[in-house]
């Protein structure tokens, strides 16, 4: 295809492109990858159980919920200020490989460790694997989140809920594992091993995903080149960009600084959407709630009713439940509304980089709602 027709079939928009069904399965993609990005973290958050039990004095529900969000921000930072340099592909990509061998690792150190030789030593390697989490999550999904920006809205939608979907799955899978294994012997490690290899499997899934159908979808390959020619590069095949180099329209991008001006309303509300969330989430979920009939359910139940709205009333400790529920509803409803808006207006490198910045905010407001979780300890 020569640049004349490119350029036409971008500016002027080709059907092959746009058709519905192209669009669906866009959706059904991002949904997908939205899955992946907080699969890991959501994997060791709905384990909380059974770290409380290896490590009763350590606080992992507390200290594993801390300890990746200051790795993500400072990552974040970094890759926002240099959002125009960055290949935001091999970016996405290395940030899925790394998510895939992270959680891989955890799977292995406790195939690795008896429950004899389950010390300091052991929650030492969870902890710097969960660690990593915050960087692979800055990688992820300030990459995608920016790359999403400047395509249509639903696929933005499509990518948040995949999120949030992957918080109701991993839920549902761990009542699953633990009710399958409750009362067999060592069933509370059988139904974690079984449970993470399970979010391994996906996690690498994502990997081929969208390294080799995400890329190939019409849809994609359409904002992409459009995207191309408003100056966006980081994005663009050599190839194409090549074809396009007389056919870019000049666009000086806005800063950083003007971006975030224009939108400090969205990026303070994320920011504060976060900090309240995860101040009580997860870890007053685990230690501050006291005890109950379903005694070692009640916090996976608590955390499930955070994704899953359908447990509301199921079970005795109903208005705890709603409350729950009620913070995880508003958090994702004003996540969708934040993320979708916000770009309208701008030219592609700019929606890119708001994207970055706006995932910034959230990280902050994931670092210090961790940190304000802390408060209930005093």
């Amino acid at each position: 295809m020569d640049t004349i027709t490119i350029t036409s079939a971008v500016v002027n928009g080709d059907s092959s492109f746009t058709r519905p069904g192209a669009k669906i399965t866009a959706m059904a993609v991002c949904w997908f990858l939205g899955i992946g990005v907080l699969l890991p973290w959501n994997s060791v958050v709905t384990i909380g159980d059974y770290y409380y039990h290896l490590f009763p004095h350590y606080h992992p529900g507390r200290v594993l919920a801390l300890i990746s969000q200051p790795f993500s921000l400072a990552t974040s930072v970094i890759l926002s200020y240099h959002v125009s340099k960055i290949n935001t592909r091999k970016r996405t990509l290395f940030g899925y490989i790394l998510f895939s061998l992270s959680i891989f690792g955890i799977l292995m150190v406790d195939l690795a460790t008896s429950s004899r030789k389950r010390g300091l030593p052991t929650y030492i390697a969870i902890c710097v694997f969960v660690a990593s989490f915050g960087v692979e999550s800055a990688l992820v999904e300030g990459g995608l989140l920016g790359e999403l920006s400047f395509m249509c809205p639903q696929l933005i939608q499509s990518f948040i809920a995949g999120v949030a979907a992957s918080g109701a799955l991993t839920s549902c899978l761990r009542l699953l594992t633990k009710a399958l294994f409750d009362n067999t012997k060592n069933g509370l490690r059988n139904g974690v091993l079984l449970y993470l290899s399970i979010s391994t499997f996906v996690e690498f899934m994502c990997i081929f995903v969208y390294a080799y159908i995400f890329a190939e979808l019409p849809i994609v390959k359409h904002f992409r080149k459009k995207a191309a020619l408003s100056g966006l590069r980081a994005l663009a095949d050599v190839q194409t960009t090549n074809e396009m180099a007389d056919d870019v329209i000049s666009h000086e991008r806005q800063s950083n600084r003007e971006l975030l001006l224009q939108n400090i309303d969205y990026a303070f509300g994320v920011y504060l959407t976060y900090a309240l969330t995860f101040s009580i989430f997860p870890g007053f979920l685990y230690e501050n709630t006291g005890n109950h009939k379903l005694q070692s359910w009640y916090a996976i139940v608590l955390i499930a009713a955070y994704n899953v709205w359908d447990l509301i009333g199921r079970v005795d400790q109903g208005w705890m439940i709603m409350l729950v529920s009620f913070l995880g509803l508003t958090n994702g409803y004003i996540t969708v509304c934040i993320f979708t808006v916000a770009p309208r207006g701008y030219m592609a490198p700019e929606q890119n980089a708001l994207g970055n910045l706006l995932v910034m905010f959230l990280l902050i407001g994931l670092f210090c709602g961790a940190c304000f979780d802390l408060l209930w300890t005093l």
